[in-house]
């Protein structure tokens, strides 16, 4: 049980005290890292409070590594976001120079041969092997160019990051280039002098590549869109290639993705291209015969090619005429506010969770801060925050970000929601990818209670880390499930029917979308492999190989593409987890998704141990078998129902 005086963070009431706030929170917990790390080195070898201080070390570190990742992101005044690019660049140096210490390397290395528990002993055992990875026991020269170059991969990561974020274009487009968007899209772009501005936000660019009739017009937003942070990253992307290559041979690695994958459950770079190609050929039947039905629509329409401008269009249109699925029919039923409380209301009733909305000062007054508890006994568990909407500057894609991290009696668990989506009705896809954003920020929560901050939240292999979120989203699907929360603006819920239509059509594209992760895959990693001269031309000929969906000519959508940072040469890992999710799923009754045995099970095997054991070992204990790819397989063979077949 947490201390009764546990609280979550006060944040700033005023706007103007967020800078200061940022700052002196920051600096507090560098000063308190390093004043942890002084006292480790005084310890006297062999002790176990050594281990206890490297803990300490680790909570201070990584709460600044949360701020500061954060407030770069999503805060409105420039002056907190470029403070939280500074305090990132300063907790990765302090971190850097810590991984090269040897005096911390050799007190914690004294507790080799201590009698630890089991816990103790998986944290001392990761500590040391990144100490490793470091460098640290290599010979000064190579210490100090490690150090020399993770120092500069931090900047070009965040340079990377930032080009993209400030990146925002803006197309010109006539208004009748809005036929066939729907009315409150259209409300919400006005016209000027006969034309109306598509930026390259989510909310913006995939509506009117979805729904706009005309293809020159499409094609001009896809341009834009593509091109996104060109041509800045592009030599960005290129130096960070070759400063990862770099270090990760210096430290005696044959190269980046041998050095990148040692740490997750593929363990061996050479395994990447592998399942890539296991995975593209398992994908092939159905993404051949996905992609003709597309080629018929786009000729039926006059176009003949289909590439990133236009098949979201024509996967549409097919959907319409096969499974009688239109799109903006479906959106009339996803309310934003009511999607927000039917998340909360569905996951609270499958975890046996309560969310308390509380008015909390945040960074915005859009953000929704809620407290989670647990039914049982009211339990505090730690608070969320939604910040769901788009703005300008604020991180363009959808992820779970941690506020603070949860330490068992010390600190509770605050992770952050950030999203772009519309403010009124939402895309059927926005609402799947709402829940699976969400089971993120529930594994944050759920495992916040550690005594060990290194087993804090989402601290898996980062191959398993997507798992629990894909498998969230067959709750998305479930016909009793959206009715509870689906329903139009007269009050209706959304039909059984269509709701089972709708998975059909969602089925169609399950292969040539798979075929398109594929290519994502293949750049992430013949990127960080090859490091090619002309990372445009080596794009083309990847997506050539590997998708089905064309690249739109003229356009570079690697220096766009942000996990080419984050996610370095293993984007293979989306891939990866769905594997593991599609297995999970299979221990539920989807006649009964919210079964208490299995669904308490589920939280208390899976997400509550957070990183204290390898994820094969929590699926082990959950589906009293090592996992498989056979429900994988299953459902990447198995062909849509039509549309009569749905009903």
């Amino acid at each position: 049980m947490e201390s009764p005086d546990l609280h979550p963070l006060q944040l700033p009431t005023r706007d103007e005290d967020w800078l200061g706030w940022v700052t002196e929170r920051a600096r507090h917990g560098l000063s308190t890292a390093g004043a942890g790390v002084a006292a480790l080195k005084e310890a006297p070898a062999g002790d176990e409070t050594i281990l206890q201080l490297w803990n300490d070390v680790q909570i201070a570190l990584g709460d600044v590594f949360a701020l500061s990742s954060l407030m770069s992101v999503v805060h409105p005044d420039a002056a907190v976001m470029e403070a939280g690019e500074r305090f990132q660049i300063d907790a990765r140096s302090f971190s850097t120079d810590l991984h090269l210490d040897a005096d911390v390397f050799a007190r914690l290395s004294s507790l080799a041969d201590a009698p630890l528990e089991a816990g103790a002993r998986r944290v001392l055992d990761d500590a040391l092997r990144d100490f490793r990875r470091a460098g640290v026991d290599r010979e000064e020269q190579t210490r100090e160019r490690v150090r020399e170059l993770s120092r500069r991969e931090s900047e070009l990561s965040q340079a990377f990051a930032r080009n993209i974020r400030d990146g925002r274009r803006t197309t010109r487009v006539p208004e009748a280039a809005l036929e066939g968007l729907p009315e409150d899209y259209r409300a919400d772009h006005p016209t000027v002098d006969g034309m109306v501005e598509i930026s390259t936000e989510y909310p913006d660019t995939l509506p009117f590549l979805t729904h706009g009739r005309d293809p020159d017009q499409r094609r001009r937003v896809a341009h834009a869109f593509h091109n996104l942070a060109w041509p800045e990253n592009d030599a960005v992307l290129a130096e960070l290639l070759d400063v990862r290559e770099e270090k990760a041979t210096l430290l005696g690695y044959a190269d980046w993705p041998s050095y990148d994958a040692e740490v997750k459950m593929i363990a061996e770079g050479r395994r990447i291209p592998e399942f890539i190609d296991e995975l593209a050929g398992a994908a092939e039947e159905a993404a051949q015969r996905e992609i003709e039905q597309l080629r018929e629509q786009a000729r039926a329409e006059g176009e003949d090619v289909v590439d990133f401008s236009n098949w979201r269009h024509h996967a549409e249109a097919v959907k319409r005429e096969r499974f009688g699925v239109d799109a903006q029919e479906l959106r009339r039923y996803f309310d934003a506010a009511k999607v927000r409380q039917g998340l909360l209301d569905v996951t609270g009733r499958l975890f046996g969770l309560d969310y308390e909305p509380v008015e909390a000062p945040t960074w915005h007054p859009e953000v929704a801060s809620y407290d989670v508890r647990l039914v049982d006994n009211r339990q505090l568990l730690g608070r969320i925050h939604l910040d769901l909407h788009p703005r300008p500057r604020k991180y363009n894609h959808a992820a779970q970000f941690t506020l603070v991290q949860g330490v068992l009696g010390r600190q509770l668990p605050e992770g952050v929601l950030v999203c772009n989506f519309s403010r009124g009705l939402m895309e059927l896809d926005h609402v799947v990818t709402l829940f699976h954003e969400f089971g993120h920020l529930m594994h944050h929560v759920l495992a916040g209670r550690h005594e060990w901050v290194r087993f804090s939240g989402v601290a898996t292999e980062w191959d398993f880390v997507e798992a629990p979120s894909q498998m969230l989203e067959e709750w998305a699907w479930d016909p009793g499930v959206l009715r509870s929360f689906a329903t139009d603006a007269q009050g209706e819920p959304i039909p059984e029917d269509l709701v089972r239509r709708m998975r059909a059509a969602d089925e169609f594209g399950k292969g040539f979308l798979t075929r398109t992760q594929t290519a994502y895959a293949a750049v992430s990693y013949w990127f960080h492999q090859e490091r090619p001269a002309d990372l445009t031309d080596r794009l083309g000929e990847l997506f050539k190989h590997y998708s089905f969906v064309g690249l739109v000519p003229d356009t570079h959508f690697h220096t766009g593409f942000g996990h080419l940072d984050d996610y370095g040469s293993a984007y293979y890992t989306y891939a990866w987890s769905l594997v593991i999710a599609k297995d999970l799923f299979s221990a539920f009754d989807r006649e009964q998704l919210f079964a208490p045995e299995v669904a308490h099970r589920y939280r208390d095997t899976v997400l509550v141990p957070g990183g204290s054991r390898d994820a094969a070992d929590l699926v082990t204990d959950f589906l009293g078998r090592p996992y498989d790819n056979r429900a994988y397989a299953a459902w990447l063979a198995a062909a849509p129902a039509d549309a009569e077949e749905a009903r």
